[in-house]
């Protein structure tokens, strides 16, 4: 069991929603985690599962929070990046990888005590990391259009991947094979063969700011979520070919697929976490699920099956950490 110890509320009443959600709602707010004197945008989360830490780029703050998911609050906060945007854990070589827009370095830090053990620079803009776990291998989408691929052993940039445009979120297959990246400002969705290094486009049907992307392993899909307008679109995997589309929240940052339930999680700005499910036409909102507005961020981590949506600091919301857990 997970040792929640902040402000647990599965026991309260969850509020009024809207008429797409049934009485026994999909996702229960457990926990609000404080991250304490945090301003400003909150960027993309990271876990390490083994320590049971999730990994917080405090973008606005030009800080790492370091939250210990058992004890229910923040275990450190390490200061001196530069406008963090991605970070992720990387098992194989216990390491920590921390993407920065301001001066377009990577960071990482050893997975123990967090110490600093290596800087990569790539130039401008470093945004999303992926970790390639069978190859070995971290992908880090930067600058005007490229994927930087980094030995996490070696802590050195081994090759690139040339895009149109700056890459958003980007997906590695289950295979290994390809990489799906969504290129908003060229307005595609490249699909790179990591072995051979031909790319590809995808279809986008004329929606544009494609940001957050997920993979169905399961139903060989692609997960894509456009901004404009607010837009799920599903992709073939083998073809590209589109098989389902449903509007979602605006200002969307991340999606997942909770495959245990069948379920597809959108969390947007506009204040809401969108709860989809299957149906014969695709997909059909479960339920739109409150938060607050601007935290479009979020990480499930299907290893302790909760949700975390990153709230940054407002006129009524400390920043903090809300964890929500998936009901059955």
């Amino acid at each position: 069991m997970l040792g929640w110890a902040i402000l647990l509320l599965a026991s309260l009443i969850w509020p009024a929603a809207t008429s797409a959600q049934t009485a026994s709602p999909p996702l229960i707010l457990e926990a609000k985690i404080l991250l304490g004197e945090v301003s400003g945008r909150i960027d993309h989360l990271g876990i390490d599962v083994k320590r049971q830490r999730l990994l917080v780029a405090e973008l606005g703050n030009n800080s790492l929070g370091v939250v210990d998911l058992a004890a229910g609050k923040v275990l450190r906060r390490i200061p001196d990046f530069s406008e963090p945007q991605g970070v992720a854990y990387a098992p194989s070589s216990d390491s920590v990888f921390v993407a920065n827009a301001g001066d377009g370095s990577v960071h990482v830090l050893r997975g123990e005590d967090l110490a600093p053990i290596g800087r990569i620079e790539l130039g401008d803009d470093a945004d999303n990391v992926r970790v390639d776990t069978a190859p070995n291998r971290v992908l880090v989408g930067y600058g005007k259009g490229a994927l930087a691929v980094i030995d996490p052993v070696s802590l050195s940039k081994i090759a690139d991947i040339r895009l149109k445009a700056h890459p958003e979120g980007f997906q590695i297959d289950e295979t290994g094979t390809q990489v799906f990246v969504n290129v908003p400002d060229a307005r595609e969705i490249s699909v790179v063969d990591l072995a051979g290094g031909s790319t590809q486009s995808l279809p986008t049907q004329g929606a544009g700011a494609n940001f957050p992307m997920a993979i169905d392993g399961e139903a060989h899909r692609i997960l894509v979520v456009f901004r404009s307008p607010p837009t799920l679109m599903a992709l073939s995997s083998q073809d590209g070919y589109v098989a389902a589309k449903i509007e979602t929240c605006g200002d969307a940052d991340d999606v997942f697929v909770d495959r245990k339930r069948g379920r597809v999680y959108v969390s947007c700005g506009e204040g809401v976490v969108d709860v989809l499910g299957p149906d014969e036409a695709g997909y059909r909102r479960l339920a739109r699920v409150p938060t607050v507005a601007g935290a479009r961020t979020s990480l499930f981590v299907p290893e302790l099956d909760r949700l975390f949506v990153a709230v940054r600091a407002g006129s009524n919301e400390p920043a903090s950490i809300w964890v929500f857990r998936p009901a059955s």
